[in-house]
């Protein structure tokens, strides 16, 4: 382990427990208002199949362009705050059941809104990407810091051996 590393966790360690409960606070209400958002989409869904819609399919789909809007930004808003979640419960005692939980959490997400989604409206697979993309993002962060700092004991390593 580096020392920048050793300072980055440090300084993580160091939050005082006050902005700790604060930050938990406040991307698990993101992540249950987003989670609600999802299971119970802004407007409902349609009851019966006498309106020419299915049964079960969120009566805001019939807006094709805003409901995509809705559901990448709140796939976004949702995946982000699971990921800040986990961020600062990783050194924590129930950190396992904690994974679970939002592991679980997130697939009963994905399902609801794949049942209230008409098929025809919406391309899943972009759904999929964006709820990934807060966790490949920090992971290059994290690989590309790593990646530089290596380099860069790489080049003082060299230039020690040059004197």
């Amino acid at each position: 382990m580096d020392s920048s590393q050793d300072m980055r966790r440090q300084e993580v360690s160091d939050y005082p427990d006050e902005v700790r409960n604060v930050l938990l606070v406040v991307v698990t209400l993101i992540a249950a208002v987003t989670f609600q958002a999802g299971v119970n989409p802004p407007g409902g869904v349609w009851q019966d199949g006498q309106s020419g819609y299915k049964p079960g399919s969120a009566i805001y789909a019939s807006e094709k362009k805003a409901f995509y809007v809705f559901l990448i930004s709140n796939t976004l808003a949702l995946s982000t705050s699971i990921l800040v979640i986990l961020s600062l419960m990783h050194r924590l005692a129930f950190r396992i059941e904690i994974y679970i939980a939002t592991t679980s959490m997130t697939v009963t997400y994905a399902s609801s809104i794949f049942a209230v989604t008409p098929n025809e409206n919406v391309k899943f697979r972009y759904i999929l990407l964006t709820g990934f993309l807060p966790f490949a993002i920090r992971l290059s962060v994290v690989f590309l810091r790593k990646y530089r700092n290596r380099r860069i004991q790489q080049t003082r390593a060299d230039s020690t051996l040059v004197i």
